[in-house]
């Protein structure tokens, strides 16, 4: 299993310098530019300002100066992501450090919420198969797969912040641990992972209750809540592993829509402001540390599932 993790972070290098290439050339063939204002700069100080962060060079010198750096800049391999174009005397790496700790809490918090209540909501279907139970956590699954973050986002800030004022509907206040501001976002954020979490738990639930190693379990004569927890839901649980891995880097993703409709202070949020500025080295760092998260979760779970499962080792 060791051997085989390394191999895969071994294959993730190159498959990083190939994501940060084409977000590289994608990001510099959009239209407008880091030093395009409404205020127009006089042509001087914009040549000046290219010149300095060395995008009058071509796009190919350009990505390799940003990926091995130049006289006074570390470059990407050496750990140095760049100074940001629209925030002055700020390196990307400090705007990122800013954000990771809300979204990191946004994201894992959002994730175990949605396992937590998924799990319960598929096993409850599943031990009332076709029965009013099942079908209710069924329409719930259909809706939240079928409303977006965006949607529930500002219809949960209406009723719960502006007509009942049960909680705060934005910003984040760090002196009161910001529990309160995160109940919202969170629940928004989980919401589509509960839907899907539950319908794969039922469905799996439902697969092992008639397994085989469950029929043995129950003609031993051991009481049914322990065939449940003990033996059947182990099982159940496989393809809520091989999910998680993706389903966490979806929510970290997802986070974007959400830091902004609730205005967090996250790596999210800082994204989507870099891009609509176009502060090319915020975005390039943005993009690699997501797609870092992504290979590396699910590296996890891919491992975890091998763990679990003795008959994947073999395959």
């Amino acid at each position: 299993m060791l051997a085989q993790a390394v191999r895969r972070l071994a294959l993730a290098i190159p498959t990083l310098l190939a994501i940060v290439a084409a977000a590289f050339v994608l990001m510099h063939l959009a239209p407008g530019g880091p030093f395009t204002k409404e205020r127009q700069v006089p042509p001087e100080i914009e040549r000046r300002l290219e010149a300095e962060y060395g995008l009058d060079l071509p796009i190919g010198q350009q990505l390799l100066r940003y990926l091995v750096g130049d006289e006074g800049r570390g470059g990407l391999i050496r750990g140095d992501l760049g100074p940001s174009m629209t925030y002055k005397d700020k390196n990307v790496g400090e705007i990122i450090a800013e954000g990771a700790p809300t979204s990191a809490i946004l994201g894992f918090s959002a994730m175990a919420l949605a396992l937590v209540i998924g799990t319960f909501l598929g096993v409850i279907a599943a031990l009332r198969q076709n029965k009013g139970q099942d079908y209710l956590v069924m329409a719930f699954a259909i809706a939240g797969v079928c409303l977006p973050p965006l949607v529930v986002g500002p219809i949960m800030q209406l009723f719960f912040g502006v007509e009942w004022q049960l909680l705060p509907t934005a910003g984040l206040h760090r002196d009161e641990y910001g529990l309160r501001y995160l109940i919202l976002p969170v629940f928004t954020l989980s919401l589509p992972i509960i839907a899907v979490v539950s319908r794969l738990m039922r469905a799996s639930m439902i697969e092992a209750l008639r397994s085989n190693a469950i029929r043995t379990a129950r003609a031993k004569g051991l009481p049914e809540r322990q065939v449940i927890w003990r033996h059947a839901l182990p099982i159940a649980m496989l393809p809520i592993v091989s999910y998680a891995g993706p389903a966490l880097a979806a929510v970290m993703s997802g986070s974007f829509v959400i830091e902004t409709v609730f205005a967090l202070p996250g790596i999210g949020k800082q994204f989507v402001l870099a891009a609509q500025q176009r502060d090319y080295t915020l975005v390039m760092g943005v993009v690699l540390i997501y797609s870092f998260l992504i290979i590396l979760l699910n590296l996890a779970a891919d491992l975890t599932y091998r763990a679990l499962d003795p008959r994947s080792r073999t395959a």
